[in-house]
């Protein structure tokens, strides 16, 4: 019978991957990014180690949703007191802070524990087209 291969922290690689968010879709591009930073997309997956890439996006206020959803959808804002729900649109959220849109969508998508928040420090989202990542050298990822 064989061994399952369990890899070390020393043979796994991260890669730098740059995603430009231009007109793409949502909900398509969380779901694909989820699946890199998780480290699905390798050979080496483990569900316990991190084993997947970190992540630039740029143009996060170019993004788009399909249908109408984006004026139908909403997000909730909870302080914890009585009465301290703020809800925002998405249009209002778009003008206001658009890295949070791909901030929430990607992180709805990961699992929910420490090793899902470590996982997230991996995403880096940036609203403009520059980020200052150069040094890390990101590939380009075309989805």
């Amino acid at each position: 019978m064989k061994d399952t291969f369990i890899p070390s922290q020393n043979s796994i690689t991260k890669i730098w991957y740059l995603i430009d968010a231009e007109n793409k879709t949502l909900g398509r591009l969380a779901s694909k990014i989820s699946k890199i930073l998780i480290g699905k997309e390798k050979s080496t997956y483990t569900p316990y180690i991190s084993t997947g890439d970190s992540i630039i996006i740029i143009n996060a206020e170019k993004i788009n949703l399909s249908a109408n959803k984006d004026k139908q959808k909403f997000y909730r804002n909870h302080s914890g007191r009585p009465g301290g729900m703020h809800i925002t649109t998405f249009i209002n959220m778009k003008k206001k802070c658009p890295e949070k849109i791909i901030f929430n969508a990607v992180k709805g998508m990961l699992p929910k524990s420490r090793f899902g928040r470590m996982i997230f420090n991996n995403l880096k989202v940036y609203k403009k087209n520059s980020h200052p990542h150069k040094a890390q050298k990101p590939k380009l990822l075309i989805l």
